[in-house]
């Protein structure tokens, strides 16, 4: 096996970090009277989303947003869900909305994003924040993505004239993380089941995020000497063990940054959603974010 040269981007450290600042935001915000508020929807008894919304009122807890979750039975009807998001829409007590998804099969994941006050998207999926975002104008990022660009930003690395690929053409991650990377000057190609030679394509990359769900599909000799990392990717094989889209161990034998799965990119989701969600309470009271979030 290879010796491993790159040095491993923490995102738990990292997101500690983010959760820390925001945790200090927080106290600033309700010394003003003002304690910012998360709703988390979850439909049905998917095992994963439960533990995922166990993790995010974990976080609103650790940094004093007041998180509430509503849990519904998976015979939720379609308009009993739009029905409760245009409740929470109108509660002026209720800063961020976020739906967790995937919904159950009767039910319009759409219909659903569409039905969300793009003032209280904390997501960053409502077509009007993704309109924002490929505008250049300031509005909710998505929060995964958003992540990656923290995790890039802890190696140093200036992304002005960086040639940069994107493997993964999703809303939630890779469409999204292609117009931040535009946003910091990066050259940016994005890749999908359809690109012709996708290594030849990747070996040019100077940054690399992969973000496809195939378990280890990048190899490590795709992977341009130096290049920096982000594995978005997180998979079940078989034997139980979690692995990201890039083969770990090959892409640490050459590039110079990156991330680990788990604890790499999937902490810094949750520390984004909680800074979206401070970001949320001050924007819709019309007052300035607080120092250093």
């Amino acid at each position: 096996m290879p010796e491993s040269i790159a040095k491993v981007i923490d995102g738990k450290a990292v997101a500690a970090r983010v959760r820390a600042d925001v945790a200090r935001a927080v106290a600033e915000l309700r010394e003003k009277g003002v304690v910012p508020c998360l709703n988390v929807v979850l439909v049905g008894e998917d095992p994963a989303s439960q533990v995922y919304v166990r993790m995010k009122g974990k976080a609103c807890d650790e940094v004093g947003i007041r998180g509430v979750t509503h849990r519904l039975p998976v015979s939720t009807t379609e308009d009993e869900l739009l029905a409760l998001l245009k409740t929470l829409n109108a509660d002026p007590e209720v800063d961020g909305i976020l739906v967790q998804l995937p919904v159950p099969d009767h039910i319009d994941p759409d219909k659903v994003t569409d039905a969300l006050d793009p003032a209280r998207d904390v997501d960053g999926f409502h077509p009007f924040s993704l309109g924002m975002l490929m505008s250049d104008r300031p509005g909710m990022e998505p929060c995964t993505p958003a992540g990656c660009i923290r995790l890039i930003d802890e190696t140093g690395i200036d992304l002005k004239g960086r040639n940069a690929v994107v493997i993964g053409r999703s809303l939630i991650v890779g469409k999204p993380m292609a117009m931040l990377l535009l946003r910091r000057h990066a050259t940016v190609t994005v890749c999908h089941s359809r690109t012709r030679n996708l290594a030849d394509v990747v070996w040019t990359a100077e940054v690399v995020v992969a973000a496809v769900g195939r378990p280890q599909m990048v190899k490590g000799d795709w992977i341009r000497e130096g290049a920096v990392v982000i594995d978005v990717g997180v998979n079940r094989l078989a034997d139980g063990k979690l692995v990201g889209d890039v083969d770990f161990e090959a892409a640490s034998s050459r590039a110079s940054w990156i991330t680990p799965v788990p604890g790499g990119v999937g902490p810094m989701t949750i520390a984004y959603l909680m800074r979206n969600t401070v970001i949320a309470a001050c924007l819709r009271r019309g007052i300035d974010f607080p120092s250093g979030l």
